[in-house]
């Protein structure tokens, strides 16, 4: 557009005509500029239409102002397709209902905002499935499915999204709707599509390679007499340049009743593919390949260099693993396995699906990006076409570790392309021009699942031949001729090294407080992490996953990681977000961030948005005034300590509503909550008691130093010394170290960093004589700034990583350094939830080892409660927190049976439950001292230091 005004207008008009959200503010088009690609374009502003009466209205007035449009679903496309200068349709807001659902004729009806798992979930209870299923299947919507012509692990069984399209209804830039039919003839064409294809049909009917992946391009040749014509097949893979669906009927497949995995292992990923198209005879489900690079644990790999995940069904699991050992014997494998059980199953298959983000980091942390993701040749060609590839690679300088789907030849690959420097975007474009010849020469597609967007789109020709491609131009021209509907994507595409989106970020390190070891001290780099594969927008939680809690709660875009992640970039980057750290469109998109850490494991590139808002919050209000819960919770140890002598007035008054209330309006509290009590003896107290003034002599192996973190000492003591007990049943001495030692997490969530680091140093310096020694805490919020936090904000300090390894939870102490005690058998059921810290940090490995010892039986869910630390406690923050806990932690209560113990290592966590459900959460040293024989709580003891 030529000027604000004329933005302005468009605006108003938009809002005047559509139902849904108009938004043209600074957030709402930084948050669109990407999708998981290596693109970047700004659009004007961005559409949330509610129903097709929405899109069509919008659609109506972009062409009256020519503005172009490009709809969207996840934004997990990664070719660049997703972005656009014009208008963004966010077609994920409201149009993400499954309309209808036949299982007779097995058929669904679908909006194109519809999640794949919403579909399977909805199909499940008939035994049927949509069978495309890219990796992206938690967040991927049908409509971007149907743009991109997307196939996923079980296309040998299945097939493509076009395989399995049955009608579309489709607006155009303009706003007329029109209905298309599989095979229906030209009902529904546009004018002049029929004798396109009459005046072409030597040249559809030679000029497309036949292969299973074969996506790049318009699918002309489904215009063929023969074939139907088939409009339906002919729209899918138009990637949003033709108009946008706003219906569609899909067909469903019968989910086999058992599957088994038989895993494969290969000297190398050459191999593998070679072995691939001998497996396709026995009928498989999936062919994937990986190699050894993208493995993060091998855990259940069978031994190789690399692998073929080959799924198999039948009637009965007896007939699935019979299926699978046949193929297993027949493979000529290294080594093999085959996995019936379901939870192994899924344990592998995640191995798989998070290589799209594990690739974007080579095994020595440098960065890898996408832009030749999935080229696919004929399976057959794919060994040979692999080591011209690894030759191809090698000749440039470049690495990359491909994997993907072998059994159709298509592979996935991210490659250390250096896109910041001249010479870097130089070498990219060389590169493509060459691997664009040599999957030509090899029979194959530019792309084989994600479509050619901005990354591949230029080089058609030489895959098509310039006649071809002209036709392409044509058939855009037909469904679009004012050619509003995501230019430059397709049809006289924009250039591969245009609009790459890295161009915008500066040339050198940022000034942070945060060391970023992992990315060479660069917040940019740091930044850079998130590619945008989404995994954070997944709607329903996966296993034990955490990430990303506020935006399961909200379902909004700004508030999932990648969301966070795409400010933050626009940020830096100075364009769309032009104010820096004092962004208020960043500080508010980071407000409902929990500091949950869940990225920081479950994001596949290890994405770590609670340091990152940390940062962000020391610059915001550096030298400002700071909201009252940063004075009254973020420095939450010193009002502690000075309000330890006054804690039974303190509570007395504290039960009083009007100074309650007043009292909480005053320091930033949520109404709705209520003050934690204050303990009458503080840990540190009690256990100085039991000391009695006699010092410790016992053998130093023998002696373990207990932190006394602030929620234990002086909020839930019982935890303390609770754990005292255990200790000494294991046969060990406990002992407190210095005090005003602190790791000073509450100012580290609330950004206070200079007064972190200075806390730090103090506990460093007391901590002196027992550095190395191991350390136990009991608090997961504790023990995780001090494993990850504290060196990372005392980079220079060798004492800090000293201290940080040190740190263990009671049950990593207890089986390290007491492996033949025997706990207690308890031998009873528990609920609860593992502390989302513990999850992302520590892991909860050895936790569920000496649960299982001591007959505590039942799995503890994911998720995060909600109250996170302070962030539950914030004015402001009381839905997102109860709708948190409500996810899964609270249902896990309420369905459990009388009797069952509600375990909850966290105090946040076990304060949720007791605010919310009315139930006492315990630590998991509580159970175990109810059943350890020892010395009674008063009986003195030592205290170190």
């Amino acid at each position: 557009m030529a000027d604000e005004q004329d933005r302005t207008s468009l605006a108003r008009a938009l809002s005047s005509a559509v139902r849904g959200e108009v938004e043209f503010d600074a957030a709402a088009r930084a948050l669109m500029t990407m999708d998981a690609s290596n693109y970047r374009r700004v659009p004007l502003g961005v559409v949330a239409p509610r129903d097709a009466d929405d899109v069509a209205a919008a659609l109506a007035v972009c062409r009256a102002h020519e503005v172009p449009v490009v709809p969207r679903g996840g934004g997990t496309s990664i070719a660049g397709q997703a972005t656009g200068t014009g208008v963004v349709l966010d077609l994920t807001r409201h149009l993400r209902s499954v309309v209808e659902l036949d299982a007779a004729s097995r058929t669904a009806v679908v909006q194109p905002g519809v999640v794949l798992d919403d579909l399977r979930a909805a199909a499940a209870p008939h035994g049927l499935t949509f069978g495309p299923d890219p990796s992206t299947h938690s967040r991927c919507t049908l409509g971007g499915m149907i743009g991109n012509n997307s196939c996923g692990s079980h296309s040998v069984a299945w097939g493509t999204t076009a395989d399995n399209v049955e009608a579309l209804t489709v607006a155009r830039y303009g706003g007329d709707t029109i209905g298309l039919t599989g095979r229906g003839g030209w009902n529904g064409a546009p004018a002049g599509l029929r004798e396109l294809a009459a005046g072409h049909l030597a040249l559809l009917r030679t000029g497309f390679p036949e292969l299973p992946r074969r996506i790049s391009g318009y699918a002309l040749d489904a215009l063929l007499p023969e074939r139907g014509p088939d409009l339906v097949r002919a729209f899918c893979g138009s990637e949003g340049t033709l108009g946008v669906v706003t219906e569609a009927t899909v067909r469903l497949v019968e989910v086999p009743r058992a599957r088994a995995l038989a895993v494969l292992g290969y000297a190398d990923e050459s191999a593998a593919a070679e072995a691939a198209p001998g497996l396709l005879p026995y009928h498989p489900l999936t062919v994937e390949g990986m190699a050894a690079d993208l493995v993060r644990e091998p855990a259940g790999l069978p031994r190789g260099g690399a692998w073929l995940f080959v799924e198999t069904g039948g009637a009965t699991p007896a007939e699935a693993r019979a299926h699978a050992e046949r193929i297993l014997r027949a493979a000529d494998a290294v080594d093999a396995a085959v996995v019936t059980e379901p939870a192994g199953q899924r344990a592998l298959w995640r191995i798989r699906e998070d290589a799209s983000g594990t690739a974007t980091r080579m095994p020595d942390g440098s960065e890898a990006w996408p832009g030749w993701e999935d080229c696919a040749v004929p399976p057959a060609r794919l060994g040979p076409y692999l080591r011209e590839f690894r030759s191809l690679l090698a000749g440039h300088g470049l690495r990359g570790t491909p994997y993907g789907h072998f059994g159709e030849g298509c592979i996935h690959v991210r490659i250390d392309f250096d896109l910041l420097s001249g010479d870097g975007v130089a070498r990219f474009r060389r590169f493509s021009e060459e691997l664009a010849e040599l999957v030509v020469a090899h029979g194959g597609s530019l792309s084989g699942e994600h479509g050619d967007g901005l990354a591949r789109a230029e080089l058609l020709s030489r895959m098509y031949g310039d006649e071809l491609v002209a036709l392409f131009g044509q058939f855009k021209d037909a469904w679009d001729p004012y050619g509003g509907m995501n230019p430059g994507v397709l049809a006289r595409p924009a250039r591969l090294d245009e609009n790459l989106r890295f161009d915008v970020l500066p040339k050198r390190p940022v000034d942070v407080t945060f060391g970023y070891p992992d990315d060479g001290g660069d917040f940019s780099a740091a930044v850079r992490r998130c590619v945008g594969v989404g995994k954070c927008r997944t709607a329903r939680p996966t296993g034990g996953d955490v990430m990303c809690p506020s935006f399961r709660a909200t379902g909004q875009e700004a508030h999932s990681t990648r969301g966070r992640a795409r400010l933050l970039h626009e940020m830096l980057a100075g364009e769309v977000v032009t104010d820096g750290w004092r962004s208020e469109e960043v500080r508010g998109a980071l407000d409902l961030c929990l500091s949950c850490k869940g990225c920081r494991s479950d994001c596949p590139v290890g994405v770590d948005m609670a340091t990152y808002k940390a940062e962000f919050l020391h610059h915001h209000y550096r030298g400002r005034l700071r909201p009252a819960a940063h004075y009254a919770m973020g420095r939450l140890p010193q009002w502690l300590w000075l309000a330890a002598p006054f804690a039974g007035v303190l509570n007395a008054l504290a039960r009083v509503r009007p100074l309650a209330a007043l009292a909480k309006r005053l320091a930033g509290i949520a109404p709705e909550r209520t003050i934690p009590v204050l303990a009458g003896e503080t840990f540190s107290r009690w256990a100085g008691r039991r000391r009695g003034g006699r010092a410790v002599t016992l053998p130093s192996d023998r002696v373990v130093t207990v932190w006394p973190d602030t929620f234990t000492d002086h909020l839930s003591p019982e935890v303390g010394r609770a754990a005292v007990r255990v200790l000494e049943a294991a046969g060990r001495t406990p002992v407190l170290p210095a005090r005003g030692v602190c790791c000073g997490l509450t100012y580290v969530s609330t950004g206070q960093l200079d007064k972190a680091r200075t806390v730090m140093r103090r506990t460093l310096d007391r901590m002196a004589p027992s550095l190395g020694d191991p350390l136990v805490v009991l608090e997961p919020s504790c023990a995780a700034t001090l494993r990850t936090d504290l060196p990372e904000l005392l980079p220079d300090d060798p004492r800090a990583i000293e201290l940080g390894a040190s740190v263990r939870t009671l049950a990593q102490y207890l089986e390290e350094y007491a492996p033949d005690w025997q706990p207690p058998r308890l031998d009873r059921p528990v609920v609860g939830q593992t502390h989302c810290h513990q999850h992302a940090v520590l892991g909860d490995a050895a936790e569920r080892r000496l649960r299982e010892r001591a007959g505590l039986t039942g799995e503890l869910s994911g998720g995060c409660c909600g109250l996170a630390g302070n962030f539950g406690f914030e004015r402001g923050h009381w839905g997102v927190s109860v709708a948190c806990a409500e996810e899964q932690l609270l249902p896990s209560v309420r369905d459990a049976e009388p009797g069952t113990q509600v375990l909850a290592d966290g105090f946040s966590c076990r304060t949720q439950l007791a605010q919310l459900a009315g139930v006492r959460g315990r630590h998991l040293a509580e159970l175990l001292a109810e059943g350890c024989r020892g010395p009674a709580d008063d009986t003195p003891g030592p205290r170190g230091g």
